[in-house]
């Protein structure tokens, strides 16, 4: 039977493609190629630690799995297809490296190795081992280990052979964690010439040092390479009702430090014999997802790479949204109008000081907010706890099962509370993915509802990298709605009748999926009558296969199908029965494309919407997500702006095509358009007009002749 959709994870591993590509480009600055190295290989990793894992999990369960209804094809066969082309990128990345790395020298930049130390730097490596690493490593000699030691995910290790070289004694295989997490990755040595940077790898200092480690035992050979194994990451949660979900995910967190191996990286060079032991005591077998590598793992520090780089980056810093210049309370733009920050564009403090001007405003009497994933220093999380601390009633949604973040939520959760806020965690079988927050409060008698509604995280670290839109608003009935929102998840015994209560906000799982195949039906309709019929969405992933199959209807209707889709896109974009071939994109560049619109041409009444959820079964089906309508023109003309700005785009973006090739979309013959720079200039020009516009009004104030006497008195 042909397959009607792309299988989402050979899908997903053409995204991660699209991430090698910036990786490649000449053109980009070599310390975000680096980046990319590293945020490709973090891609990678979580990869194999979730997709690859529930794959396994399936076979495992020999087809009893509810999830092989997603699948289009056999989870063996998705495998050996994933393999194939890992081991392929794996190739790819080896090579740019190395194009890298030549670059650096050009840069006097030198990643230096323990073979290429001078008399200097082997004295500072000496030393450097001797205070910092010692204490932090523990070698073990494998062989003489009944029960193998424990291979942390995340960690690199040295698989060491030890020799001597009369081989007068029998070789011993060692293991050695590389303390990366105490100590960073990089050590700075000393240059021989004052404008070079010389670097070694942690792993360098712990390979030239190994004599001395390993000096009790007699040898005079020591090789060693590193390896790495990512484990299955899921959390299980098991149905005993007498355990809080609190503990199920800490029992979780715990357990899925000794998942199973789903992925082995090695050093290609690794000697045979001890390459053959690591993986019969790891119980791994051939076609496990064995990948042979270079030199170096875990590239994901390669992230952090020390900032040597003659040529500084040019990242422009946010700026204030023109509505919030000179204003000094961000309250009273919103208690008049709806305020629409684009991030990483617009400044995230006005978000912040919402929150802080409401912790202090004697007249507000509760905030209520949602918290997917916070900053390590979360200033949101602060200002909760001013308002506690200010006699307010806060509630706060925390979602423990944030994947990757549930250690960090647990701790929010305990510091929230102990503060005395209100901690919701959720209900078992569904997470809380939207992004809202809902201020109340009390002027002359009456009550008022302000807040937001955002397609981000409110973490204002993510917020300068992450392109993303938050809405500020005391809409009445956008607030009515957010309020029924909180309603559900603090009182689940009335189920779902809160969330289907809702007016005009579009909530998962109860009404988005519906709503959407609806409006996609009136295009349809309206095309089948020869009148214009659009449809254009922006999000990160479409996987939903029903949404997709609509979207066939669509495009084969005559529907105009714009889309920019930067992750995973299942859906088949050519095809010689659309009336209209669907215009599909992926922009992968210096921000991360995170935002989700919706725009529907609804006969010349355009319906736009900012949205947390993407099409995916997960998102529509499984979890509470806000899709919000846009109501202001002017913030609808500017989202369409933005989008028209990604879909000139002639530098950074990919067609997604059938092939999944990633090929550029690139014309000569016009004007280089990099959307995230237009963007930038297209809402930066907007708030220096308004600046302007200020400078002029105070200018044009006349100001009355006075006595100096008068001056002071006033």
């Amino acid at each position: 039977m042909k397959r009607r959709t792309i299988t989402r994870d050979i899908s997903w591993l053409s995204f991660n493609a699209r991430v090698l590509q910036e990786a490649a480009d000449n053109s980009v600055p070599l310390r975000e190629r680096i980046k990319f190295l590293g945020i490709f290989s973090n891609n990678m990793d979580e990869f194999f630690r979730v997709r690859v894992a529930t794959l396994k999990r399936m076979i495992e369960l020999n087809g009893k799995s509810k999830l092989n209804m997603h699948l289009e094809a056999a989870p063996e066969k998705i495998l050996d297809e994933i393999q194939s082309i890992v081991i392929h990128q794996q190739d790819e990345f080896n090579a740019i490296w190395e194009s890298i790395r030549k670059d650096l020298v050009k840069e006097k930049i030198f990643l230096t190795n323990e073979k290429q130390l001078n008399k200097e730097q082997q004295k500072f490596v000496q030393t450097h081992f001797e205070e910092e690493v010692r204490s932090n490593i523990i070698p073990l000699m494998i062989e003489s280990i009944h029960q193998f030691p424990y291979i942390r995910d995340k960690s690199i290790y040295l698989g060491v052979v030890l020799s001597r070289k009369d081989r007068s004694m029998k070789k011993k295989y060692a293991l050695v964690e590389v303390p990366s997490r105490a100590l960073g990755r990089f050590v700075k040595l000393p240059s021989p010439q004052p404008d070079e940077h010389h670097i070694i790898l942690l792993e360098d200092v712990i390979r030239y040092n190994l004599p001395s480690v390993f000096s009790y035992f007699g040898y005079d050979r020591y090789e060693s390479w590193v390896f790495k194994v990512t484990r299955d990451a899921e959390i299980d949660m098991d149905n005993d009702v007498s355990t809080s979900i609190i503990q199920k995910i800490e029992k979780g967190v715990k357990n899925r430090r000794k998942g199973k191996p789903v992925r082995f990286v090695y050093d290609k060079e690794m000697d045979g014999s001890l390459l053959e032991y690591l993986i019969k005591r790891l119980n791994l077998t051939k076609k496990g997802n064995l990948i042979p590598g270079g030199r170096i793992h875990n590239f994901r520090h390669f992230m952090d790479f020390p900032d040597v780089f003659p040529k500084k980056g040019q990242r422009k810093k946010p700026f204030m949204h023109p509505a919030l210049v000179k204003t000094p309370r961000v309250t009273d733009i919103v208690l008049e109008r709806d305020l629409m920050l684009h991030f990483p564009y617009h400044s995230f403090n006005p978000v912040i000081d919402l929150l802080r001007e409401a912790a202090i405003d004697p007249n507000v009497t509760a905030i209520k907010i949602t918290c997917y994933r916070l900053a390590s220093n979360s200033k949101i999380i602060n200002a909760l706890i001013n308002a506690v601390r200010n006699g307010k009633e806060v509630t706060a949604m925390v979602e423990l099962r944030a994947r990757f973040e549930e250690e960090a939520n647990l701790k929010w959760k305990e510091r929230l509370e102990e503060e005395g806020v209100k901690v919701l965690i959720g209900s078992p079988n569904m997470k809380v993915h939207a992004k809202i927050c809902m201020i109340k409060k009390r002027i002359n008698n009456h009550t008022i509802h302000y807040g937001f509604v955002s397609t981000g995280n409110l973490n204002e670290k993510t917020a300068t990298i992450y392109g993303d839109h938050c809405l500020l608003t005391s809409n009445r009935n956008i607030m009515a709605d957010v309020n029924k929102i909180f309603n559900y998840l603090e009182k689940k015994k009335n189920g779902l009748l809160q969330l289907k209560a809702c007016k005009t906000l579009i909530p998962c799982p109860v009404s988005l999926r519906r709503e959407l195949l609806k409006m996609i039906d009136r295009e349809i309709k309206l095309a089948h009558n020869k009148k214009p019929a659009a449809i254009t969405l922006k999000m990160n992933s479409v996987s939903d296969e029903e949404l997709i199959y609509k979207l066939y209807d669509a495009a084969k209707a005559g529907v105009e199908i714009k889309m920019v889709v930067r992750g995973i896109f299942c859906m088949f974009s050519e095809n010689p029965k659309y009336i209209k071939p669907i215009n599909a994109i992926s922009i992968v560049d210096e921000y991360l494309e995170h935002a989700r619109i919706f725009i529907f041409h609804n006969g010349g009444k355009e319906k736009v919407f900012i949205s947390s959820a993407d099409w995916m079964v997960r998102n529509l089906d499984h979890r509470v997500e806000v899709t919000c309508p846009i109501i202001d023109p002017n913030i609808q003309n500017e989202l369409k702006d933005i989008l028209q700005i990604q879909f000139s785009d002639n530098v950074k973006a990919r067609w997604l095509n059938n092939e999944l090739s990633n090929k550029y979309k690139r014309d000569n013959r016009q004007k280089k358009v990099r959307s995230q720079i237009e963007i930038y200039n297209f809402l930066y020009q907007k708030t220096t007009r308004q600046i302007e516009i200020q400078n002029e009004a105070i200018s044009h104030v006349t100001i009355p002749e006075t006595s100096n006497q008068e001056v002071v008195a006033s």
